[in-house]
């Protein structure tokens, strides 16, 4: 297997597209994570059954978020993409999180080029808010057997505000360099 931040650039996010890597389908339970230092992925843990992704979950290369992890996505597809898989995807927005103290931004994207719905989605307002609800409810309680009270959704941001957590984390991840 390649390493993702060798061979993939974030991609043209002024533009509002990016490179994302699958982590996790939606619908598993199991936390596989991107170790950076060895170039290849590695269960974490496997979460409680009542705790599923509700979306693909994924990270974008050559990216740091303040947690000192790559900057996470929530790939939004109208079925789960397997793990492992890149793809080019259209920002739609950012979802502001706190994990353990620290900040955990998630990028909210679609691929970009979803010919079955002819690319409709475009704004977090288009997923609608039971999406954003059934998100943020996952992501504030999905700790909460063995770390209650450890996560907590901050808010959203629209694609520009995901454009500016995109440059920070791929400043920070030169500067490590």
């Amino acid at each position: 297997m390649a390493d993702f931040n060798q061979v993939l650039e974030p991609g043209d996010y002024q533009n509002g597209t990016l490179n994302t890597v699958v982590e996790i389908p939606e619908g598993s339970i199991l936390k596989v994570e991107w170790d950076r230092k060895r170039a290849a992925f590695t269960l974490d843990r496997v979460e409680p059954s009542k705790y599923p992704k509700p979306t693909n979950y994924g990270f974008i290369p050559q990216t740091l978020d303040e947690d000192g992890d790559e900057l996470d996505t929530l790939i939004v597809s109208p079925e789960p993409i397997p793990h492992g898989v890149w793809l080019e995807a259209t920002i739609v927005g950012v979802m502001n999180f706190e994990d353990d103290g620290d900040a955990d931004h998630k990028i909210v994207v679609v691929p970009a080029d979803n010919r079955d719905n002819k690319n409709a989605i475009k704004t977090l307002d288009d997923l609608g808010e039971d999406w954003k609800a059934k998100v943020a409810d996952h992501f504030n309680h999905y700790k909460d057997e063995y770390k209650p009270g450890s996560t907590k959704v901050l808010g959203w941001g629209d694609a520009e505000a995901a454009k500016a957590v995109i440059k920070e984390s791929i400043d920070r991840y030169q500067q490590k360099g």
